[in-house]
């Protein structure tokens, strides 16, 4: 049995659309169990077979401050249920709750694994090839050195290689262009080390790309900064949006513009299904020793039911034994930046 632990409480709507993806979960996946955890009156009406419920006393909540959640709400439903994954009842953890909360918990209750000195944000963001570009930090590390983009080049490598079955991902690092002699001084840097690590195979780099270069599919994982890659993920959500906003439109004006969207809207539709964002809901915590996966806050019970779904898919196939793999052959590598960085520093 695969044991997810799921915060019910976290999200715009709560238990609400989580208790209901909860449910749908359970009867797509048989061997499959949830440690369901929420305040208890939240919690008293739920009832499955292949489920556990702990009840907790306290609540994050989505504008709570990081502090507050860490350090004074020690018996939230965020906090409890990765606690789970640290106690061994569970193989992975999941919430749509506040995002730093969610990854200072996360930090402080399960640790960072060897080798990594901050965890990332990875989420697949669709690209026109019909599949999805990872694309890592999309917001943990706002400022970020060359050597925590050869650490999330690492991760993502670790995480496209279990979930998408791709043995040798690709990895590109973000870039203003595809020269070497472009962007400030951590790119540059980054695009050496990455440079590094493709002599001793430790990934499969081949170069800079450019922001549509993750919607042309150019690469499996796209690297960059967190600052950088929330700014991409919030313009890719938009574009559905958009779409959505714009066909609403079009059928309630005149009868010649309707016939209009009305022979386009098969292909506007299908456009706007393959970038909607809440097929692709739940981005992976990578680097923390256990699986965090972190669904949408506004998820729709759809939309969160696609974040355990990935959950599943990581627990399944061993993610974390992976990525624990993939960190100690490029140990010499992360170790050698690691050490000139250092070396840098004091000079």
């Amino acid at each position: 049995m695969i044991t997810i632990a799921v915060d019910c409480m976290g999200g715009d709507h709560g238990p609400q659309v989580t208790l209901v993806a909860c449910r749908q979960f359970l009867s797509a996946h048989p061997d499959a169990q949830l440690i369901v955890v929420g305040l208890p009156q939240a919690m008293a009406a739920w009832s499955h077979p292949r489920s556990h419920v702990l009840t907790a006393s306290e609540v994050v909540e989505m504008d709570d401050p990081i502090e507050v959640a860490l350090r004074r709400k020690k018996d939230s439903s965020m906090r409890v249920a990765i606690t789970q994954v640290k106690d061994g009842h569970a193989q992975a953890a999941v919430s749509a709750g506040n995002t730093g909360a969610l990854m200072a918990i996360a930090r402080y209750v399960l640790k960072t694994l060897p080798g990594i000195e901050r965890p990332a944000i990875a989420y697949p963001m669709p690209n026109i090839l019909g599949g999805a570009t990872t694309v890592l930090d999309l917001g943990a590390n706002v400022d970020c050195n060359e050597q925590h983009l050869l650490q999330f080049a690492v991760l993502g490598s670790a995480l496209d290689s279990v979930l998408k079955g791709r043995g040798n991902p690709t990895v590109g690092l973000l870039n203003i262009g595809s020269e070497v002699i472009k962007g400030n001084e951590v790119i540059k840097k980054a695009g050496e080390l990455l440079t590094r690590a493709a002599e001793t195979g430790d990934l499969n780099f081949v170069g800079n790309v450019e922001g549509n270069d993750i919607f042309k599919g150019t690469t499996d994982i796209v690297v960059c900064d967190g600052f950088v890659g929330n700014v991409a993920l919030k313009a890719s959500e938009g574009v559905a949006k958009m779409i959505g906003e714009f066909l609403k439109q079009e059928f309630s004006r005149s009868i010649f513009t309707k016939m209009a969207a009305i022979l386009a809207y098969p292909v506007l539709s299908a456009f706007k299904k393959r970038v909607d964002h809440r097929h692709y809901n739940g981005a992976a915590f990578l680097g923390l020793n256990g699986l965090v996966f972190k669904s949408h806050g506004s998820a729709d019970a759809f939309a969160f039911e696609q974040a355990l779904n990935r959950a599943y898919d990581a627990a399944s196939h061993n993610l974390l034994d992976q990525v624990k793999e993939r960190i100690a052959h490029a140990s010499p590598l992360l170790a050698a930046a690691h050490s000139e960085a250092t070396t840098t520093q004091s000079a």
